[in-house]
This record gives C-alpha cells, structure tokens and sequence, in this order.
C-alpha cells in the first residue's frame, strides 16, 4: 500500500491513477500525516502543491513533515513534495522564471528510478520555484530550465523530482513503475 501526501494539487488524481496500475494507494491531506500514520505503508509519494514556498511561511510544512527524516519507506516528492524533502535535510528554496511546459531533461547518475529510462526524458514542468541539493543527497538530473531537476539521499530511498511525472505519459509512467519496484523490493 502506498500513501499519497496530498499537498493540495490538482495532479493529485493523476498521482492515484498512476500508483492504482501497480499497488492499492491512499490519498490523505499532507497536513494530516504524522509519523504514526505513516506506519503500514509499502513508501510515501508527496504531491505538488498551488502553493510557493517562497511566498508562504514554510514553518507549518516543516514541522507538519518533519517524519520525512525519521521513516525508512522510500519517498517519492513531485514539485512541492521535492521541495519539502530538500528543506527537511537543509536545503533551500528559491523563485526562478516560470516553467510550464515540456522540458528535455537530462538524467546523468545512476538510479533505480530512472532504470528503463533514456539518458533525454521529455516531462511535463509546472513550478516557479527550485530547490537546492541538500546535503546527503545527489543530483540525478537536470534541465536548461532548472539545475535539480531530480535527486536522491544517498543511503535513504528518498527521491525527489521537480517535473510532474504523473502528466508526462509513458515516460512518468514508467517512473511511477521503477518507485513501485523500489518499493516492493524493499518490502521484501
């Protein structure tokens, strides 16, 4: 069973139809998750969000997630869900130029989320805001648009992707599939 932070985006019903092909899933507001109601869940997915970080007093998100740092399931963070996980481990978040189109992206490391995948994948961007590399975690991929494009804690299966795989077609799909595996895998 998967559980979808929902952070209040319109995606989020993409999300589900995407997660429902490999495994059940449970969609709750992300300010109702605490670490207890993460427990029993194969991984997390976090949502975008109709919300800047920049422009929003992100004490709230913090703390509401502060679980991020304390669970051992794999964490997949679309847009906004990227961006929470970078701020968890010390990153920062800041405006850029708007970006709401399809993005050549260029993955450059290794990862299981991006296994199948070509070295160019076409995802759908919608954000205006970037988040940095916290430390612990490495950059995966990135585009002319946006530098973290994509990236991964470097012990922990934590992953987050600034695109919108859940609107990018075969490709997200495929993305949404390799999260899946990471988790099964680990269930065991």
């Amino acid at each position: 069973m998967i559980l979808i932070g929902d952070c209040g985006s319109s995606k989020t019903p993409e999300i589900r139809k995407m997660i429902d092909e490999y495994e059940d899933c449970e969609v709750v507001p992300l300010l109702d998750i605490d670490i207890e109601r993460t427990k029993g869940y194969d991984g997390i997915v976090l949502s975008g969000a109709p919300i800047l970080l920049t422009e929003e007093k992100t004490d709230q998100y913090i703390q509401a997630t502060a679980w991020i740092k304390e669970i051992k399931i794999p964490i997949l963070g679309i847009c906004f869900g990227h961006q929470l996980i970078a701020l968890q481990y010390g990153g920062f978040v800041k405006k850029m130029k708007e970006d709401r189109d399809f993005q050549d992206i260029e993955i450059f490391e290794e990862s299981a989320l991006f296994a199948r995948l070509p070295r160019i994948i076409q995802m759908q961007e919608d954000h205006c805001e970037f988040a940095s590399v916290p430390e612990n975690f490495k950059l995966l991929a990135s585009s002319d648009t946006c530098f973290n494009e994509a990236m991964q804690h470097n012990e922990l299966q934590i992953y987050g992707v600034q695109f919108h795989p859940e609107v990018s077609g075969l490709q997200g799909s495929l993305l949404f599939e390799n999260f899946y595996t990471i988790c099964a895998h680990l269930k065991g």
